[in-house]
């Protein structure tokens, strides 16, 4: 590798690596011996991409108890693929309990849904976001400081991307065959580090509008 810098920080990932290897080599529990041979994790979290916001950490979990799929802003499209086959694996192999979408304030993906910018590919996949704003214009367009714009968003956004979830035959079967399974949302607070609950919780398809809820 000619390029130094990056020679030096690859070879801090392989210390920091080397770290990891000597602290699972003196674990007594077994723990990870277990983990080496399957998963079974209660909880599927969908968050944002941020490398500010990793779930087990905020959730105080070990390796092994968090299911994770991330994205910018922490979107749950009905066309994505990616997050559908991890949704549908959680859902109906790993059997998890509680779905988390987890948004975080000052999010950089919703602030920049909120300009008339163009950042180049991602503004496609912003456009879903936008869509969120155009739900919600008359809240978001009354309040005047911009932070405060943008983290009335998340949290709106948060809300639409639980619905999002509830919405796909892969949730609503689950309920349908008398699954275990409830959807929240949250929004993390990077300063405090608080998951704080958008009180937007659903356990059924009882309370989506008909025209959502499969029988």
């Amino acid at each position: 590798m000619g390029n130094q810098a990056l020679e030096k920080s690859f070879n801090e990932i392989i210390e920091g690596n080397k770290g990891w290897v000597d602290f699972v080599s003196k674990d007594e529990t077994g723990r990870f011996q277990q983990l080496a041979k399957g998963q079974s994790p209660e909880i599927l979290w969908i968050g944002c991409a941020d490398s500010r916001v990793p779930a087990n950490e905020i959730t105080g979990r070990k390796p092994g108890e968090v299911f994770v799929h991330r994205n910018i802003a922490n979107m749950c499209v009905h066309s994505d693929m990616s997050m559908l086959s991890v949704l549908d694996y959680a859902v109906n192999v790993l059997k998890i309990k509680h779905i988390i979408v987890a948004g975080h304030y000052g999010c950089g993906g919703v602030a920049a849904s909120l300009s008339r910018k163009q950042f180049g590919i991602i503004d496609n996949w912003l456009c879903h976001i936008k869509d969120v704003y155009r739900l919600h214009a008359k809240d978001i367009d009354a309040i005047k400081d911009e932070e405060e714009r943008v983290d009335r968003l998340v949290e709106l956004n948060v809300k639409e991307q639980v619905f999002n979830l509830c919405t796909t035959s892969i949730v609503q079967n689950a309920w349908k065959n008398g699954q275990d399974l409830a959807v929240h949302g949250m929004v993390i607070n990077i300063g405090t580090g608080e998951l704080v609950d958008q009180h937007c919780t659903f356990d059924s398809n009882h309370d989506l509008d008909n025209v959502f809820a499969y029988q």
